[in-house]
């Protein structure tokens, strides 16, 4: 019993999280915590009613399967016998005659198979001789199990006025065991879930050995292929019921006994449903020395609508199906013999007793309610709408449940509601901010494209331009690395620097020191620490006379220089000396427009240039006064 699963539980591979089975649930049996990605059915507090079963639309509630252990008997050698519920009538409508249903159940491999209806007949008398001497003490009827765990566990002052009566399942399987000897193994057959759970609470189990539901005997007529049209008829084994065929519906079992049933003179009141089983145990408890009934409940519409059917509709016709059996059942009768039979079965010991397994959790302090109250926002009292929605009587109640760990505030329908337009909106506004921002972004990129097309074309014009001048011109950074230098300035330090130049334009990164003496060296490294010029000085290098200008660009990181050979045709004579002069301005004019196009993206090109052209202006102007 240790090992068993529940009798109903969540397969979380199915469950959608709708929330239908936490909202139908009439004890709050089923937990939804935040850390948990579904709900959770408490077993201690499941009262196995099987209404989460019925409205969960994906079919993730499940409840204990009986199939295995069942074909484990039916192939064990045992004798066995089949307990079959009377709301058979209401099932099975699909077969034509309750004898060709008979045969399909023997077909399946059972020794016997009897009618709960005789069991429901014994308890029925038994409940008529305990209402005529109560004296003044008012009872519980307890042949839904559902109705008493609901007592035991949530109402367990209750329990004295349960009824001391085992139900018709029990007591027809005590007759069974009476009949065919205690190796018979018996499995009930019927529309209830919950039963599976009550059987084990009898000789550990052993009374009953099985619980099938009609949906699991539905599914082995199937795996066996068992039809109808394949069987021949056969009746049930005796004791044959009478008019305890009756009991699908609520009334019935009252109306087996022969209790009266008119609203004068009957002390009986008959309650089915969640709604009114709620109600009916309230006012029980509150106000039966002003009511004075006894109370008859079924958790169901009656057990002609149980949990574990294939339909859970059409109650009304449902009702006509059982009460033409019924009839037809009761007409077919031997009245001798059934008498005989309950006189003989009546002296069983039909005794049974209840257990206080309280389950209730202290209702949680006022602070925590108005807390839960105040995150739903319904912490003014004119704002507990009180819809229903979330399954509980009241927003109080609701929130009462959310703060005893039960539920979470987002079950509350207004409240979602609330959140939902909330985060619409945010998300509306969020959505423009991100439709702007792609905008400006497009246009940023847009704008960068344009400029780096822009800075490229200026680049690509001022490389072409120096590469024309016929003055040598280089740009080292502080590491004295050449950051670019024209072909004047390559030819005019020699065929070492020619030779690099053809595997690295521009010679773009080779050390400036492995391809010039370290005397002009000297200047370059005093230019960037210093951050001073040095202007038109000769240097002899090779067998020619250099002319060099170096200037700082930008402090202690980037100089340029301006390079000429002295000795090269174009500087001899005056007239020379003036012409390369001019041709020089020029040149360094058009630098000087180069890096005007550069822009900010070219400054520090444009800040060497301009120091350049000062430079070679103050030089002029000096020549020009000697």
């Amino acid at each position: 019993m240790a090992d068993l699963k529940p009798v109903l539980y969540i397969n979380d591979e199915k469950c959608m999280n709708s929330y239908s089975c936490v909202r139908v649930c009439p004890v709050n049996a089923i937990e939804v915590k935040p850390h948990r990605a579904h709900p959770y059915i408490l077993p201690e507090r499941c009262i196995g009613c099987g209404l989460c079963y019925v409205s969960c639309s994906p079919h993730a509630i499940e409840f204990r399967d009986s199939i295995s252990e069942v074909k484990v008997l039916l192939s064990s050698g045992r004798k066995t016998a089949a307990l079959i519920e009377p709301s058979i009538a209401s099932e099975f409508d699909d077969i034509t005659d309750y004898r060709k249903f008979v045969a399909m159940v023997r077909a399946l491999g059972f020794t016997y198979v009897n009618e709960i209806s005789f069991g429901v007949d014994l308890i029925a008398q038994a409940y008529a001789r305990l209402f005529s001497k109560a004296e003044g003490k008012y009872m519980i009827t307890a042949n839904c199990p559902a109705i008493v765990k609901l007592i035991e566990k949530f109402h367990p002052e209750m329990i004295p006025s349960l009824a001391p009566l085992v139900s018709p399942m029990i007591a027809t399987a005590m007759v069974v065991k009476e009949i065919y000897g205690q190796d018979v193994a018996a499995v009930q057959i019927g529309p209830c879930i919950d039963a599976k759970d009550e059987a084990l609470h009898y000789q550990s189990g052993k009374l009953i050995e099985g619980v099938l539901t009609f949906v699991e005997l539905r599914h082995l007529f199937d795996e066996f292929n068992i039809q109808e049209r394949l069987v021949k008829l056969s009746d049930f084994d005796p004791p044959h019921g009478n008019w305890g065929a009756l009991y699908p519906l609520p009334p019935g079992i009252i109306q087996a006994g022969g209790i009266k049933r008119d609203m004068v003179s009957s002390r009986v009141i008959t309650a089915a449903g969640k709604e009114e089983i709620l109600e009916a145990v309230h006012d029980f408890d509150k106000y039966i020395d002003t009511i004075k009934h006894h109370f008859n409940l079924f958790f169901c519409h009656g057990c002609l609508l149980g949990p574990a059917m294939q339909q859970h509709t059409e109650r009304y016709k449902r009702r006509a199906l059982v009460r033409k059996y019924a009839e037809k059942r009761s007409a077919a009768i031997d009245e001798a013999r059934w008498k005989k039979d309950i006189d003989k079965w009546s002296k069983l010991d039909f005794s049974r007793g209840f257990s206080n397994d309280d389950h209730r959790i202290p209702e949680p302090p006022e602070e925590a309610i108005q807390e839960v109250l105040k995150i739903i926002g319904k912490d003014n009292p004119n704002e507990e709408v009180n819809c229903g929605a979330c399954g509980y009587l009241s927003c109080r109640d609701f929130a009462s449940t959310v703060a005893k760990g039960l539920a979470i505030p987002e079950m509350c329908h207004t409240f979602n509601l609330r959140n939902k337009q909330e985060y619409i909106e945010t998300l509306r506004q969020t959505n423009r901010k991100l439709a702007e921002t792609k905008k400006a972004l497009k246009e940023s990129e847009e704008l960068a494209r344009k400029e780096k097309e822009m800075a490229q074309s200026a680049s690509d014009m001022m490389n072409n331009m120096l590469e024309k001048l016929p003055t040598g011109v280089v740009i080292v950074d502080n590491n004295l690395k050449i950051l670019h230098s024209n072909r004047s300035f390559i030819n005019t330090i020699g065929e070492d620097a020619r030779a690099i130049s053809d595997i690295i334009p521009g010679l773009a990164g080779a050390d400036i020191k492995t391809l010039i003496p370290f005397n002009i060296y000297n200047m370059f490294t005093f230019v960037i620490k210093e951050d001073e010029p040095v202007v038109s000085k000769d240097v002899h290098y090779e067998d020619r006379m250099l002319n060099i200008s170096i200037f700082p660009i930008k402090k202690n990181k980037m100089c340029g220089a301006i390079v000429r050979d002295i000795f090269s045709p174009e500087v001899q004579g005056e007239e020379v000396t003036n012409r390369v002069s001019e041709v020089i301005e020029k040149n360094l004019e058009m630098v000087q427009k180069i890096g005007f196009l550069l822009g900010e993206g070219a400054s520090e090109t444009e800040q060497m240039l301009n120091s350049i052209i000062e430079s070679y202006k103050s030089r002029r102007a000096e020549q020009k006064k000697t």
